[in-house]
């Protein structure tokens, strides 16, 4: 028989729900600790986790959109395509005059915002078709953005007849290479992503709609929400972060190139379910997201680091997801 008083049982049932809500911070600290051992502390160099930090914003960013479909128990298979096909058709608006290239627009003269906004316009085209199809037809997430995978990145090489684009626009540039009071432009941009993210989840009636269609589908039905709708919103707001994600990255290297993106979804996938996004739908939160980015992006860096073969990291991030999957399945058996 137990002689725990009520206040010491709450006290123990409180510190267990501490240990789980915060597990990730301690898997991070784990994982950093691990690689500085392996790489005698060379991941731990100021400018080496500036880099980490810096790399890791376009992945951030798309897997707070990949968030959202993970909590409805969906996901998002298109989202590295879509990262291609928007940037090459963002970085052609925004060449420089004197750029070799098969478009000319360049020589038109057309302001940076343009290509910024057509940038964002064809990713969220891209998950506005993805969501269209799903609500309508009603087609499982998987088949329907795995068939986007493919037509996306198909429309990038057909419409860049394979090449890269490059010779771009200092200003289109300053999305990837710029900073603002000392700090890289895509830790700001991850971080206003973030905060709307957070928004928009936590804080408006679509954000409660998606935890409670990601919890009971059928209830949130009965309940009056319009699962369709929530669909279409979810799947346009990948389509859209992968954008801005895309071009990101082309303002960083000062290129876009129709095989950007190639397995872009496998990272955003891993971060998101390692940051405590369950499959089994109605769990997701903002914070663990990105403490699951910088997990993914730490241990890619590590990996560089010791010279590991890059065919070798794909097996590596694979194996992740599936710890990452029975974990959470005996979590969700624990409840």
């Amino acid at each position: 028989m137990s002689t725990a008083t009520p206040e010491e049982t709450r006290r123990s049932v409180d510190t267990g729900e501490l240990v789980r809500k915060y597990a990730i911070v301690l898997v991070f600290v784990l994982v950093v600790v691990v690689f500085a051992i392996l790489t005698q502390g060379n991941n731990l160099q100021t400018q080496n986790m500036f880099n980490i930090v810096v790399q890791m914003a376009p992945i951030g960013i798309i897997a707070l959109g990949m968030m959202f479909a993970i909590i409805t128990k969906g996901i998002d298979l298109s989202v590295g395509s879509t990262v291609a096909i928007s940037a090459v058709v963002a970085a052609s608006l925004a060449q420089i005059p004197s750029a070799t290239s098969k478009f000319n627009f360049g020589e038109a003269g057309i302001p940076v915002i343009l290509p910024i906004l057509a940038g964002l316009g064809v990713g969220a085209l891209v998950g506005f078709i993805n969501g269209s199809i799903i609500a309508m037809f009603r087609i499982a997430p998987f088949v329907m953005t795995l068939g986007m995978m493919s037509m996306a990145r198909g429309s990038a090489l057909t419409y860049t007849e394979g090449r890269p684009i490059s010779g771009l626009a200092p200003q289109y540039n300053f999305l990837g290479n710029g900073s603002v009071l000392g700090i890289p432009m895509p830790i700001w941009l991850l971080a206003l992503v973030a905060v709307i993210t957070w928004v928009i989840l936590e804080r408006t009636r679509f954000g409660r709609h998606v935890y409670a269609v990601g919890g009971n589908d059928q209830a949130a039905k009965v309940s009056g929400i319009n699962i369709r709708r929530v669909h279409l919103g979810i799947y346009t707001f990948i389509g859209l972060l992968a954008g801005l994600a895309g071009m990101i990255v082309t303002g960083r290297v000062g290129s876009a190139n129709p095989g950007m993106g190639n397995m872009w979804e496998l990272d955003a996938i891993t971060a998101t379910v390692i940051g405590g996004t369950s499959f089994a739908g109605g769990v997701g939160t903002v914070w663990g997201t990105i403490v699951g980015a910088l997990i993914i992006q730490v241990i890619d860096n590590g990996l560089d680091l010791m010279g590991v073969n890059p065919y070798a990291k794909i097996i590596v991030k694979g194996a992740i997801i599936v710890v990452a999957i029975i974990l959470d399945e005996r979590k969700n058996r624990g409840r």
